[in-house]
């Protein structure tokens, strides 16, 4: 097995706690196997066979990682700083499961806020956080619920849905898999995208959770789930009860100045061609982005910098950035 950057480094953390979780029974799988083996049916199943197989030589053992001591989030706080009451929330987590064998368990999370104000960009950083890894589910593109839990391996076409790949493929015990704009989920008459999850955010049942494409009980108890939404009124209210639900501000004018300085630094310090422009951006360049979605000020940073070195100056203007435009979604900011 390949163990590069399965613990990353993060500088607001030190080094991760790494313990080996079972996220299956390989007697479960063998005797699924040999019963797949037994049956005339041999070309029918052989997705199936191979699934079976590939659980049996990766093994059951995952990551199941956490902070070693109760990070600094200094950083994200002003990274992220209308996400608050958010990261105050994680940090309770991390800090109950400090000084003990326990694994980190964290209580889904939905957050809810106008699009562009970074609700998926938060979750990329508490994966980073907590040392673990990131899948995304955009539920707009899903049109049903087999997608998230499998499908019969009966059916042309079956396959694992995206929890068991996550946890089987994957290489923690733990990821963090965010459900994007949970809102948008297309249900019909004949499947309901949500129905999964009704299953996955209980601690107790998540335990033993079956795709219907391998049929053999998974461990999913230990997933980070965050899920995000623009409105929840069209979220069943099970679902809702499952989670704490945050209502995440748009950035006062002040807050997206200091997100857009950050973003400034980070794409600057990611890139080798950085050290072609000024370590810190003008104050007309943060007015002008901070009229911006926070969704939409790296593309603008990204323009400024390439129209900065087409005119080979390290200062980027204000008259780099892309114009903005009332008629886009803007979203507004609180005074």
């Amino acid at each position: 097995m390949n163990h590069h950057g399965l613990v990353p480094q993060s500088p607001a953390l030190r080094l991760p706690v790494a313990q080996m979780r079972n996220v299956f029974s390989p007697g479960d799988v063998q005797r699924k196997l040999a019963k797949l083996q037994e049956s005339g049916s041999q070309r029918e199943y052989d997705g199936l066979r191979t699934v079976y197989e590939r659980m049996l030589e990766r093994g059951p053992e995952r990551f199941q990682v956490k902070p070693s001591g109760i990070p600094d989030m200094d950083d994200l706080y002003q990274q992220l700083p209308n996400f608050t009451e958010v990261l105050d929330d994680v940090k309770r987590h991390v800090a109950l499961a400090q000084d003990c064998s326990d694994g980190l368990e964290v209580t889904p999370m939905l957050l809810l806020g106008p699009p562009g104000i970074g609700k998926t960009h938060f979750a990329c950083h508490l994966a980073k956080l907590l040392g673990t890894g990131m899948n995304l589910l955009p539920m707009s593109s899903l049109t049903a619920g087999w997608l998230l839990s499998g499908a019969s391996a009966q059916w042309k076409g079956a396959r694992p849905g995206k929890v068991f790949e996550a946890l089987i493929d994957g290489a923690y015990a733990n990821p963090v898999i965010v459900v994007d704009e949970i809102d948008k989920a297309n249900a019909d008459a004949q499947y309901d995208p949500l129905g999964a999850l009704y299953g996955l955010l209980e601690y107790d049942t998540a335990h033993s959770f079956t795709d219907e494409f391998a049929e053999v009980a998974i461990d999913a108890s230990q997933v980070i789930w965050i899920t995000t939404a623009n409105d929840s009124r069209s979220i069943p209210d099970p679902i809702l009860n499952r989670m704490n639900v945050f209502e995440v501000p748009a950035p006062t004018p002040e807050q997206a100045r200091t997100i857009a300085r950050h973003l400034y630094q980070d794409i600057r310090a990611g890139h080798e061609w950085g050290r072609l422009l000024d370590p810190e951006p003008r104050d007309d360049v943060l007015d002008h982005l901070a009229r911006m979605p926070p969704r939409e000020m790296r593309r603008a940073l990204m323009t400024g910098f390439g129209n900065a070195r087409l005119a080979q100056r390290a200062t980027v203007e204000s008259a780099d950035l892309p114009r903005t435009s009332g008629a886009k979604g803007r979203i507004g900011f609180l005074q």
